[in-house]
């Protein structure tokens, strides 16, 4: 029943099995019982880049979209293309708005998430949407839009630390089914700091380079497939 405007595609791993919860545990759980229809209502999600926003919002629409009409809007991405992209999506049972702060401050964009809001709220539907800071830091065009999402439950991510970073990365390995040395795993933190986003998509190439050669992911592999790419 999952439904994605504009042909938007979520990663096959934006997923809540991937995502390690460490000090977020309970923005994890409140999400997830959003996207089971166990909760409803408008939730916030901020913080840094690298946190796991978009991931999050991604496993909720997947979620959801099990067993309900569910979206998910980039705004980073589509923001460009006019409010003209949220038509349609009043109806949803659960809707996934992300980055909402590079469109707060515009009086129309603005003006059209209101009244998403407020029918998604009204049917009993979830609201779940994602910014860096929380909304009594936005800029608000529309005082009353402000006003409803900080009364939403708002939950701040934590980046992972460089121990959370290795057990996220030895989850990762383990979905895709391959082993992760711990030597390899240090190596790729060292290159690519706190930059999760980063090492999960290298993560991937590699363990995609290392079938096709059949070799482990040691680090002089990891160092040759760098060289060539």
């Amino acid at each position: 029943m999952q439904q994605l405007p504009l042909g938007v595609r979520l990663p096959d791993r934006a997923v809540f099995a991937s995502f390690l919860p460490a000090r977020n545990g309970q923005a994890v759980e409140h999400v997830r019982q959003a996207a089971n229809a166990e909760v409803a209502g408008t939730i916030w999600l901020c913080g840094p880049g690298g946190a796991g926003k978009s991931h999050l919002l991604q496993a909720v629409c997947t979620q959801a979209g099990v067993t309900m009409q569910a979206g998910y809007v980039p705004l980073a991405d589509l923001g460009r293309l006019g409010v003209g992209v949220l038509e349609g999506l009043r109806q949803l049972e659960c809707l996934c708005l992300d980055d909402v702060d590079q469109v707060a401050g515009q009086l129309e964009w603005e003006r059209a998430i209101f009244g998403v809001l407020r029918e998604i709220e009204e049917s009993g539907g979830r609201l779940v949407v994602s910014a860096q800071a929380p909304p009594a830091l936005l800029k608000w065009a529309l005082p009353d839009l402000g006003s409803r999402f900080a009364a939403s439950a708002i939950f701040q991510l934590r980046v992972l630390d460089e121990v959370e970073q290795q057990a996220a990365l030895q989850l990762r390995a383990r979905l895709r089914g391959f082993d992760l040395p711990e030597e390899t795993s240090r190596w790729l933190q060292r290159r690519y700091p706190r930059d999760m986003r980063r090492l999960y998509q290298l993560l991937d190439t590699l363990d995609e380079a290392a079938l096709v050669a059949q070799r482990r992911l040691t680090v002089p592999f990891i160092r040759e497939v760098l060289r060539s790419s």
